[in-house]
């Protein structure tokens, strides 16, 4: 008796393709660690053309049906065709985005402002570079700056 099995890692292969594509912009782009760099969403997608790997020689290797390899071969295209649209979108896209003309550069010297401090006291970027701290004056400042929202 001939009993047709589905090929599971090709399909699992297929949605986890998916999922490595929808979950950076619906999971990972909320943490910094992985919206800088897609390192979990590649991981997925190294695991997904694992099980497609998997799932076309399990249909290339054994004697199965010309559909049946004709189905696979689709299915692995798509899904490879979603981590190729990913790597574009994420690699290629995001270095066509503008640079920032106004942005001060590393080295440049930052405009004066003023910011109030935590217990509401205002201060100014050339006050903290004029007040001594522990007998010395400072060299400098860092500033850093948070991108995203609250």
């Amino acid at each position: 008796m001939n009993v047709r099995r589905i090929n599971w890692p090709i399909w699992t292969g297929l949605l986890l393709s998916l999922f490595a594509f929808i979950s950076y912009f619906a999971i990972f782009v909320s943490y910094p660690a992985t919206r800088d760099f897609p390192w979990a969403n590649l991981i997925l997608f190294v695991a997904a053309l694992a099980l497609l790997a998997l799932g076309l020689k399990r249909v290339f290797i054994r004697d199965r049906s010309k559909i049946s390899k004709v189905v696979a071969s689709i299915v692995a295209a798509l899904a490879v065709l979603v981590f190729g649209l990913f790597v574009f979108n994420f690699f290629v896209v995001g270095r066509w985005l503008p640079s920032s003309q106004g942005a001060p550069h590393v080295g440049q010297k930052a405009p004066d402002f003023t910011l109030p401090d935590t217990s509401n006291k205002q201060f100014t970027l050339n006050e903290l570079l004029s007040s001594p701290i522990n007998g010395r004056s400072p060299k400098g400042v860092l500033l850093i700056f948070y991108r995203g929202y609250w």
